[in-house]
């Protein structure tokens, strides 16, 4: 067997003749009976340059058979009636704080339930189109399981001055984040490119050469004993997973972050009264605090602050109970 891009080409060997067509296809593709069988009534099986229809016609042997694979056809997102937390809204543009487990806009394997499908019913179609059909209005992204505030723009002009913004590293941004570990410094900034793990196509990594310029600034807001710290993240860049990724490469990974998190923790040591609420927190310990930026219609300065959601807040008590000591 042969593959040229999304065409199969199968020829029929001696011993294979007289199967059926469906049968055939599904021991040499790794697709099942229901998807060949779909592929072969759409026409996307050609035996000999003819198309052929009929999944239990009889192949034989000397056939050549080319299976063509059509690119996935995703479907545009739908407004969907889901809450938002809305922190300021005009014609041009909207702020809001989204919640941990919502995922920005559709991806792989995610079509429904995201800030875009929300978007767009709250909006009523009135969204940037620059963004793209499956990212209408979407100027900057968090994580999924990332909280806090995010603005998407409702027309092109407020995307183009609002990514113009971005593109200068002139949005004012800043992260709370529940660490492990007590940073030294206290304070400081961390550097050094970023690109897609060449080990674990989920994570990113920092990288000697490639990549793309990644910095963040940070300061220690609070110190729980050693085991753990509340840092202040400011970022002067936007990359992928950029403060899990610094963060980590410091040692100090994110409690509950199940993606960037230390394989060795022995020189750390929890103690016992808050060490289930560390080790079962549901998500990455990470929150868009703070979010400023220019009006790109008015000129307006614009500048947002949000309150801690009800988990980080119940993992900030618990962590203050233990020992807390204060660097301003």
């Amino acid at each position: 067997m042969l593959q040229e891009n999304n065409i199969f080409f199968i020829s029929v060997q001696a011993g294979e003749e007289g199967i059926r067509l469906d049968k055939f296809l599904t021991e040499h593709l790794d697709l099942s009976r229901a998807q060949i069988q779909r592929l072969i009534q759409d026409g996307c099986v050609m035996i000999d340059d003819d198309a052929l229809c009929d999944a239990s016609y009889k192949i034989k042997i000397g056939e050549n058979i080319n299976v063509r694979i059509p690119e996935p056809q995703e479907a545009d997102p739908v407004p969907e009636d889901i809450a938002l937390d809305i922190v300021y809204e005009d014609e041009d543009l909207i702020v809001v704080n989204k919640p941990a487990g919502m995922v920005v806009h559709e991806g792989a394997g995610v079509n429904r339930g995201t800030l875009v499908n929300a978007l767009l019913y709250h909006c009523a179609d009135s969204l940037s189109g620059i963004g793209g059909v499956k990212r209408p209005g979407i100027v900057h992204r968090i994580d999924k399981e990332t909280s806090g505030l995010l603005v998407a723009a409702k027309n092109d002009a407020a995307h183009i001055g609002l990514s113009a913004q971005f593109e200068k590293h002139s949005i004012e941004r800043t992260y709370y984040a529940f660490v492990y570990g007590l940073p030294n410094p206290l304070e400081g900034t961390i550097t050094g490119n970023i690109a897609r793990s060449k080990y674990d196509r989920k994570k990113m990594a920092l990288v000697q050469t490639g990549g793309k310029e990644a910095v963040t600034h940070y300061k220690t807001l609070e110190a729980y004993q050693k085991f753990a710290a509340l840092v202040e993240c400011r970022l002067e860049t936007g990359r992928t997973h950029q403060i899990r990724v610094h963060l980590s490469s410091k040692g100090h990974h994110l409690i509950g972050d199940k993606v960037y998190r230390a394989t060795d923790r022995a020189n750390i040591q929890i103690p016992a009264i808050i060490r289930s609420d560390i080790k079962n927190f549901g998500r990455q310990a990470l929150h868009a605090k703070t979010l400023g930026f220019i009006h790109p219609k008015t000129g307006e300065k614009l500048f947002f602050d949000s309150i801690l959601p009800p988990d980080l807040q119940q993992l900030h008590q618990k962590l203050r109970q233990v020992s807390v000591v204060e660097h301003q």
